[in-house]
């Protein structure tokens, strides 16, 4: 099995690290013909995670999509999602035909406001029994410092997921398997949000109490547009019938490393670009200003909006959220904002 990457930045960088360390050959889209000289000469992405070094006798490095995808039979999708359908352009509307495609994307492309799956279905004919999810509480620069971590796999066919994640299994990567496609990248999206909530709480200097309590009815308001969204086992405690034959875990649920893991570590760690954003935002920056800043992506600032539209049809109570979105994009004052949400909380 023949595996592609599609993007160069520090996810794309430590999955790359992952697929080599496990002896795979890869081909790797890399967007700048500079990073691809770079790498071949110095074995290092020049941009990201500068540790991780590669056996470039595994690497075939192109700047070109079409050839990556082409000379794959999984395409891993590791790119912001709001670039992702812009390095799929131009691409034959059957170039996915027969292969599996694995997103790595934490995020809506904003602006069809699609999950990957739905906007690969409809511009590329892609069914979505060959498309799987890793997602999980992975920040990339501890799986380049190989520091145990846990990722999990989605697909709908449980075989077919679990031989995915093998690839994927190190000393340094537990994987854990479910056929949760669409929840786990709700999930995922919606902690982007909430974590840059976390982050503008720290910049306007709340403490750790008022922040634990945030984050935990950020919890349980992923918990409602999830079960508005149709999503089940999504209830702490409840695993649902038996358990896998062969790991002998649990069914996936709410409380599980995917959902409240994820959650947990974007809102708290330093390592969170969407905190980070956040903390800018909260101690004053316009957003114009934090994302000249950063070098990365915060996908919370684009996923915010989408969600925003999206519960217009779910109907999600989602103050928190809510207010998340009328600070990045209605120009509400941050300060002010919170002061409102503060009632809401228990």
């Amino acid at each position: 099995m023949r595996f592609g990457v599609i993007g160069s930045g520090s996810w794309a960088t430590a999955l790359a690290k992952v697929l080599t360390d496990n002896d795979h050959s890869i081909n790797w889209w890399v967007r700048q013909e500079s990073a691809i000289r770079h790498i071949m000469a110095r074995h290092h992405n020049p941009q990201y995670l500068h540790s991780v070094y590669f056996d470039t006798a595994l690497l075939m490095l192109s700047n070109k999509a079409s050839e990556v995808v082409a000379a794959s039979d999984v395409i891993v999708m590791a790119v912001p999602s709001a670039y992702a359908d812009e390095t799929l352009e131009g691409l034959d509307r059957k170039a996915f035909q027969g292969k599996k495609v694995l997103s790595a994307i934490k995020g809506i492309l904003p602006k069809q406001n699609l999950l990957l799956n739905d906007y690969l279905a409809k511009e590329f004919d892609f069914n979505i029994a060959g498309y799987f999810t890793v997602m999980g509480p992975c920040h990339a620069e501890e799986v380049a410092a190989e520091k145990l971590s846990y990722l999990t796999f989605s697909g709908q066919d449980e075989t077919a997921v679990q031989e995915m994640a093998s690839h994927f299994s190190t000393e340094y990567l537990n994987t854990v398997t479910n056929q949760d496609v669409y929840g786990v990248q709700y999930a995922a999206i919606l902690k982007n949000i909430y974590a840059l909530g976390a982050g503008i709480a720290h910049g306007l200097e709340y403490g750790d109490n008022f922040l634990s309590v945030l984050i935990a009815n950020c919890a349980d308001e992923m918990a409602g547009f999830l079960q508005k969204a149709g999503i089940r086992h999504i209830e702490v405690g409840t695993h649902g019938a038996g358990q896998d034959p062969v790991s002998n875990r649990k069914s996936a649920n709410y409380a599980a490393s995917v959902y409240l893991g994820d959650l947990l570590v974007t809102c708290y760690s330093l390592f969170s670009r969407n905190r980070t954003f956040g903390n800018m935002i909260g101690k004053g920056y316009s957003v114009k200003t934090a994302q000249l800043e950063m070098n990365m992506v915060a996908e919370g600032y684009n996923a915010s909006k989408c969600i925003y539209l999206i519960n217009k049809e779910i109907g999600a109570d989602m103050p928190i959220a809510g207010l998340i979105y009328r600070i990045l994009w209605e120009n509400v004052k941050a300060a002010d904002g919170f002061k409102q949400i503060e009632p809401y909380l228990v």
